[in-house]
């Protein structure tokens, strides 16, 4: 794998930039089959391809996806990063993947664009302060970082945001976490598909998986528009559409599907250097790099799988924004889009095992599926690679729905986050 570097930039200015290496390969499915298939070839399927093979050693994988690699929920998202969830087996869980973002880029030899702003989650109400105090608490019992700020100091972070005491939702205060901030999403599944390339994963595109053979209890492969693949072990990160993959075999998981809309404006200058999000007026916000406003929506209380979404929720949405942002009123929204989001009764995700020998199962993480990406492609690799779950997987078995061992992390997670 060519190594990327300024001197390289500079080299290959040289010659037009027209010598660069192919990123990575198109290759056909192997006719004798891998270790293991993984379905689903977005942030956190590619993820788990890269920590097989760097960790656990097992490079004879393939990525099979249906559409182009990143673009699914990867490519629909808000890009936020935040570790600051109240459960301590939620916390632990993001904080792993937070600490592996801080030295992801270098990991991957890929500039992800990671940029730790920092994220304010506001408070509007004193039930809402005492929810932040209690949850940043839980957090530096933790080691993760967080502060509770009063409605001077949100000000001072973010000057443009309307804290007056005659706004219609006053800002009371908020939670801060300094290391929190945002991602380039294409970035991320490029990182770390080019990585898992490197080292002998094959990237398999526009190859949907329609169905998954077994043969004594145990999985033997997966049908696909390419033809039968074979693999002893088959993991689908499918996000939405888990549930779709879960009937082939019979299964049902405790999954609802609905779609989850984003949207951005128009670019404009510089104006806002953090992200901002409020439970109470529903809505959440940053800026890009190139100007655009990012702004996040709730999930429409519909099921569906349109990538799409309803006008009702753009329109609350504006209305929130524009509540928070007196200043934005006049800035023109440029498109909105939806992605499929998967979402357990808890609120938290499943990274398990079944009861099917070789099939495994890694979804249910609603809306905030992206800030998890490197620590959810981490533990899923070590669960599948031992046929084990990883010490921080372990409370998010699918068995927790029948023994009652939920998560509830409805609060932390926030608006669609």
């Amino acid at each position: 794998m060519q190594k990327y570097s300024g001197f390289g930039l500079l080299k290959h200015a040289l010659t037009h930039h027209e010598n660069w290496q192919r990123v990575w390969h198109n290759p056909k499915p192997k006719p004798e089959g891998y270790d293991v298939i993984i379905v689903g070839g977005g942030g956190h399927g590619l993820a788990t391809a890269y920590y097989l093979a760097k960790e656990h050693g097992i490079t004879n994988v393939a990525v099979i996806e249906k559409g182009y690699l990143g673009g699914g929920n990867t490519a629909r998202n808000t890009t936020i990063v935040r570790s600051n969830y109240l459960w301590d087996e939620s916390a632990w869980l993001y904080e792993h993947s937070m600490k592996l973002w801080e030295g992801l880029a270098q990991d991957l030899n890929y500039n992800l664009m990671f940029s730790q702003r920092g994220v304010l989650n506001l408070g509007h109400t004193l039930q809402d302060m005492r929810d932040i105090e209690r949850r940043v608490n839980a957090n530096r019992l933790n080691g993760i970082d967080g502060e509770v700020l009063n409605a001077q100091q949100v000000q001072d972070i973010v000057p443009i945001l309307d804290c007056s005491k005659t706004a219609r939702y006053p800002v009371l205060g908020a939670s801060w976490q300094p290391r929190g901030g945002t991602a380039r999403h294409d970035a991320v599944a490029w990182g770390f598909a080019r990585a898992a390339d490197a080292m002998g994963v094959h990237l398999i595109q526009q190859t949907e998986v329609t169905g998954i053979r077994r043969e004594n209890g145990a999985v033997t492969g997966v049908d696909t528009t390419a033809g039968f693949i074979a693999a002893p072990k088959v993991a689908c990160v499918t996000a939405g559409n888990s549930g779709v993959m879960a009937k082939m075999v019979g299964m049902e998981l405790p999954l609802e599907s609905h779609p989850l809309q984003a949207m951005v404006s128009e670019p404009v200058k510089p104006i806002l250097d953090t992200v901002v999000m409020s439970n109470h007026v529903h809505g959440y916000i940053s800026q890009s790099d190139k100007g655009d406003l990012v702004i996040g929506a709730g999930i429409d209380s519909y099921l569906g799988y349109g990538q799409r979404g309803s006008f009702p929720v753009v329109e609350e949405t504006m209305a929130a924004i524009v509540e928070m942002f007196p200043i934005f009123s006049r800035v023109r929204l440029n498109r909105t889009w939806g992605g499929i989001v998967d979402t357990c009764p808890d609120a938290c995700p499943i990274i398990s095992k079944t009861h099917i020998k070789g099939l495994y199962f890694n979804c249910g993480w609603g809306t905030g599926g992206f800030k998890a990406t490197p620590g959810s492609g981490n533990v899923f690799a070590h669960t599948i690679a031992k046929d084990d779950p990883h010490p921080l997987a372990k409370p998010f078995n699918v068995d927790r729905f029948t023994s009652g061992h939920l998560i509830d992390e409805h609060g932390a997670a926030g608006v669609a986050h």
